[in-house]
């Protein structure tokens, strides 16, 4: 058995270089991932690529720091490297890649991006190809992915006049924190995928506009990275993705709770990946075409692309008889993420939970979901008939995530009760195609956008945005004749069929 206390020299290393022996070098740690190749849901290709070599570089923007001693078993880290003896790994740019740097140098400058729609026509063509594929994915025919946009587009203004809108504030109070507006950050994966900072571009642009961050499970940051990295003061909230081991749960849900995390969004509606067909589509295009005919005759299912590299641990026996547990492992509020329908709302609040996200995963989850924009009128009526509750409510929260693109957006589900929403893929976008500077600008453009609408709506602050200031009848109704969204529709890229392999011309 190998020694996990041994240094090996790049050379050792180097020879096992074959499928049939597979090492691989990451931060200074030899694994042997031989019996791990068929089941890598990226393809056997990458690996291999990397066999016998140092696959860091390649490994930290797709993995959360983890993955790699979590997926495979012990004896299988099979100890150091002394990293002065490793051959380089010769990066080779690519025409793809060197075409890709020549769209970022054609970027128009900061100034011109006026929304966030722009960061996200920008990001689609100056990301990495898997990466755009990874972040725009969603499940099957991406449905509810447009709908989670489409939705707002149902809900008109009433807004008042002759008010004294000279001065307008639209900060709020989540979970009993400030935050400068109703809007925080919500938790998305593989942060380094888009830019090599990750999440932590997320973290500082959080402390410097005053809104939560909330830390994901499969970030690509540690989560002691990512809190290291906050201002004195900071507010957090934490992601969990719940461990069939009940143990690595407790340990990650404790440590959170010391490190000063105000609040614990559970995440509900992930019993099972839904198939993210963009992001599928990247792992079959990477993969060698006889490796991928060896798995067909193997039976083995690879097919997940990077989404199902991450979540294997994901427990789908999660149940409502859990958050008894929870209650008595950690006295941070918990927030069910993912309720869809009124009944499992109600049952939240009866259990005297502190709030629900409504939320259907960014539409990577079970395709025709509803928006939570709609779902949270059905909670919202139904608990105050049910149990004579109004929203906001400080002691039952209710959040709204998906398709948010402008401050409208966010007012509208703060008028219909919404405590504040969740943003996601446009903040990633921001920092993807242009950096810390772009988060930044994303923000800034929120508050402004927040600034003129609130004197615009006729209301002075947050609490002023009530029903009456919104049209909701045609909420359920998904056939509704709207204008239609120029740029919301230019960014969304159409899904693609099978198609035949390129076929070369002998002539």
């Amino acid at each position: 058995m190998a020694s996990s206390s041994k240094t090996y020299s790049g050379r050792e290393v180097a020879v096992h270089n074959s499928r049939e022996s597979c090492w691989i070098i990451v931060h200074g740690k030899v694994y042997d991932v031989t019996d791990f190749l068929d089941d890598h849901p990226g393809g056997s290709k990458i690996i291999l690529k990397y066999a016998g070599k140092d696959a860091t570089a390649e490994y930290d923007p797709i993995h959360p720091p983890d993955a790699i001693t979590t997926n495979l078993k012990p004896e299988k880290h099979l100890g150091s490297v002394d990293l002065t003896t490793v051959e380089k790994v010769e990066v080779k740019i690519t025409d793809e890649e060197r075409a890709r740097q020549e769209r970022i140098a054609a970027r128009p400058p900061l100034s011109e991006i006026l929304n966030l729609h722009d960061f996200e026509a920008i990001a689609k063509y100056t990301m990495a190809e898997k990466a755009w594929a990874y972040y725009s994915s969603a499940a099957d025919d991406e449905i509810t992915n447009r709908e989670n946009h489409a939705a707002f587009h149902r809900i008109w203004f009433r807004p008042r006049i002759l008010k004294d809108v000279t001065k307008v504030d639209w900060s709020t109070t989540i979970l009993g924190q400030k935050s400068s507006m109703p809007v925080y950050i919500t938790a998305t994966a593989l942060g380094k995928l888009g830019h090599p900072d990750g999440e932590l571009n997320l973290t500082r642009a959080a402390a410097k506009h005053g809104i939560i961050q909330m830390i994901p499970t499969l970030a690509s940051c540690s989560f002691d990275e990512i809190m290291d990295a906050a201002a004195p003061g900071q507010v957090q909230f934490f992601q969990l993705y719940v461990n069939k081991d009940r143990e690595i749960t407790k340990r990650i849900v404790r440590h959170a709770e010391e490190r000063g995390i105000k609040g614990l969004f559970i995440t509900v509606d992930a019993p099972q990946l839904g198939r993210r067909e963009k992001d599928m589509r990247q792992k079959f295009e990477a993969e060698d075409p006889s490796e991928v005919s060896k798995a067909d005759q193997g039976g083995v299912d690879r097919s997940q692309g990077a989404a199902r590299a991450i979540s294997s641990f994901i427990d789908p026996g999660l149940n409502w008889s859990d958050m008894a547990w929870f209650r008595s492992i950690t006295n941070m509020p918990l927030i069910l993420k993912g309720v869809q329908c009124w009944e499992d709302a109600l049952e939240a609040y009866d259990i005297g939970l502190s709030g629900v996200v409504l939320s259907n995963h960014g539409g990577r989850q079970l395709d025709f979901a509803r928006s939570g924009l709609e779902v949270l009128v059905e909670v919202t009526t139904k608990l105050k008939e049910k149990r004579g509750l109004s929203f906001p409510n400080a002691k039952f929260q209710l959040f709204i995530d998906g398709g948010v693109r402008r401050a409208t957006d966010v007012l509208k589900a703060v008028a219909l009760g919404a405590t504040a929403v969740g943003v996601g893929r446009p903040f990633l976008y921001a920092y993807s195609a242009y950096g810390p500077e772009g988060i930044d600008q994303a923000l800034q453009i929120l508050h402004d956008e927040f600034e003129m609408n609130m004197r615009l709506l006729g209301a002075c602050s947050i609490k002023e945005v009530i029903p009456e200031m919104v049209d909701a009848s045609n909420i359920h109704l998904h056939i509704v004749s709207v204008p239609s969204d120029n740029l919301y529709e230019s960014n969304y890229e159409r899904l693609q069929g099978a198609r035949l392999r390129e076929i070369k011309n002998k002539l």
